[in-house]
């Protein structure tokens, strides 16, 4: 059986449910973390439109996939799952996603303010520290497996963007920007998720997002809709009308990577496990799945962000 499509569908999936939660992507917490979004009113403004995304796509596996749609395969008799090597471990490790859950939801609530990065490493050392207690390896051939060549990546990538900020040319966007469109929002949010939906699938999206943020933060203080101390970290006084224009640069900038092969992490890792398994996927085959699917959810993000708008009163 061919098992590419559903394997880059399993990509597109864990790309998307990155919008359920704040803490589900980097975009997502990139930009909720800028205008002071807390867990709670992601769940309560944004959450709905990442299941609407997950949601969509049901009805169009049997169209995507229809090689393999109807494939039927009888499972061997004697198939047994194996077993649990390590319960113990796994209790513990599943008792640590829980409290990092909890405070998610709950931290920033607390006498001591736990905002969602400190959860972070709140999870990370709890986590260590399981390993460490239950000696399965030691903590410095964990610390040894960490990507750290894709974070100093990113930390580059984020000191490129100060610098086209530094330079100007971030704020010149942000001034084309209002000559564009003035104090109109909804075309500024369909703009956003058309260029950020676009650049995702083809560029990395963070640093992406990181400068978009900037450009929009800029724009708002050219339009005279905040003063200009927004353009600073600490701001977090925004109007509820600019709530879906960032939001739809969450959705732009978590499903647009759905479209390419090196849209997303995820996208590249799935590649890998079929070309180790003998189906290598090349970049038109890669599109010809996440394209389409990519389409339909940002059609599905342009009305949330719409709906969002309306809710709001404009």
């Amino acid at each position: 059986m061919d098992f590419v499509g559903p394997m880059v569908v399993t990509a597109i999936i864990s790309n998307s449910a990155g919008l359920l939660t704040l803490i589900g992507d980097p975009a997502t917490f990139l930009v909720g973390s800028s205008i002071g979004m807390t867990f709670a009113q992601y769940l309560q403004r944004v959450s709905l439109g990442g299941l609407l995304n997950i949601l969509v796509l049901v009805p169009l596996l049997p169209v995507v996939l229809k090689d393999v749609w109807h494939v039927q395969r009888v499972l061997p008799a004697d198939l047994q799952p194996k077993p649990l090597r390590r319960p113990l471990m796994a209790a513990l490790s599943l008792l640590v996603l829980v409290a990092m859950i909890l405070l998610f939801m709950f931290g920033e609530y607390l006498p001591t303010h736990i905002v969602p990065p400190a959860v972070a490493i709140i999870g990370a050392t709890l986590a260590l520290l399981v390993i460490y207690g239950a000696k399965i390896e030691p903590v410095e051939s964990v610390l040894k497996d960490i990507d750290w060549k894709t974070l100093l990546f990113l930390l580059f990538m984020f000191a490129l963007v100060e610098a086209f900020n530094k330079t100007g040319v971030i704020q010149g966007l942000s001034l084309g920007f209002y000559k564009w469109f003035g104090i109109n929002l909804v075309p500024v949010a369909m703009m956003v998720l058309v260029v950020v939906g676009f650049g995702s699938g083809l560029l990395a999206n963070i640093p992406l997002v990181a400068a978009m943020i900037l450009m929009l933060k800029g724009y708002f203080v050219a339009a005279e809709l905040v003063p200009e101390e927004a353009l600073g970290p600490a701001f977090s006084a925004w109007p509820a009308s600019s709530l879906p224009v960032f939001v739809a640069m969450m959705f732009a900038g978590t499903l647009g990577g759905n479209a390419t092969l090196i849209g997303a992490s995820a996208n590249i890792v799935s590649a890998g496990i079929c070309a180790a398994n003998g189906k290598p996927v090349g970049f038109a085959r890669f599109m010809r799945y996440g394209v389409p699917l990519t389409l339909c959810q940002l059609a599905v993000s342009a009305g949330c962000v719409t709906a969002l708008f309306f809710s709001l009163g404009r």
